[in-house]
């Protein structure tokens, strides 16, 4: 299979690439701007006609939170227009589009894991943006598979862990809310995830579901940091503070605890705790570091 990873210098692409090198199943071609920018329609057929894309997993996206509430217009071009401008080239060549979305769908308000059929309310703008985005998608009619993520997190780019880890080495403690609760989500086990559903699809069926993937296990962001500093040796201490005393311009999720069950049993995916995961992406990293 010939596949497409669009946004592959960001977390999600950079761990697909790590991937497709250590199995080296199909023929995957990485792109990222300035060389492949998803909202250019042209640009976009051009590549796939290139190299005869199969199968795009786009990993683009417009992830700042907070700045989306101003810039609006660059949220949406990049996460609703982009993704259309993939779907319909997918759609003309028949291929299968992985398109990855997030929780910020959700408003937060539940008190129980959010499945893929409850209602969607977006709090913010980027996470009406990505919604509109799926919704683009699915419109469109393309063979598609879309997964939504939470607290993505990798040794690439910039995340709470290594945001994390760059305090705990200069501060002797920090503050981080106690009250936004969800399940951090390592990026490999993301593109193992992806990599196993791409190795099973059948090219010939049309797909179009809906799938939740984080790792297993609920947290805090302040049970996280603790971990973080427990796992990685650092003293500093870390305090919990309520939401409205760190306030942000994007309204954050209180609860966004994803239910993976559909994913596991449609594509028998195997997903670790979170714990368990973060401990060994740490011990790589302090391998590296050696």
């Amino acid at each position: 299979m010939n596949i497409l990873v669009t946004g592959s210098r960001g977390q999600l692409g950079s761990e697909l690439e790590r991937v497709s090198g250590l199995t080296g199943s199909h023929h995957s071609f990485f792109y990222d701007l300035p060389d492949l920018d998803i909202t250019n329609a042209a640009q976009v057929e051009e590549i796939c006609r290139l190299h005869s894309i199969q199968a795009i997993v786009n990993c683009a996206a417009y992830t700042a939170v907070d700045k989306a509430e101003s810039d609006s217009a660059s949220a949406f071009l990049v996460n609703r227009d982009g993704p259309a401008v993939l779907a319909r080239c997918a759609k003309d060549r028949n291929a299968l589009l992985v398109h990855i979305s997030t929780d910020y769908v959700f408003n937060g308000e539940s008190n129980s894991p959010y499945r893929e059929s409850d209602r969607v309310s977006p709090a913010s703008v980027y996470g009406l943006s990505k919604w509109e985005g799926e919704e683009a998608v699915r419109r469109i009619g393309s063979s598609h598979l879309i997964i939504r993520t939470s607290w993505l997190y990798s040794p690439y780019g910039s995340n709470f862990v290594k945001t994390m880890l760059r305090l705990g080495a200069e501060k002797s403690s920090l503050t981080v809310v106690f009250d936004q609760i969800g399940t951090p989500t390592c990026a490999a086990d993301l593109a193992s995830a992806i990599a196993s559903i791409l190795d099973r699809c059948d090219l010939s069926h049309c797909y179009g579901e809906t799938y939740h993937y984080s790792n297993e296990g609920v947290c805090s962001w302040y049970d996280f940091a603790e971990a973080i500093m427990e796992l990685a040796g650092l003293s500093c201490r870390v305090l919990p503070v309520e939401s409205s005393e760190y306030p942000t311009l994007a309204r954050r999720p209180g609860y966004s605890v994803l239910n993976k069950s559909a994913i596991k049993k449609s594509w028998g995916v195997e997903i670790p705790h979170w714990r368990s995961s973060l401990a060994t992406m740490l011990r790589e990293m302090q391998r590296e570091a050696t």
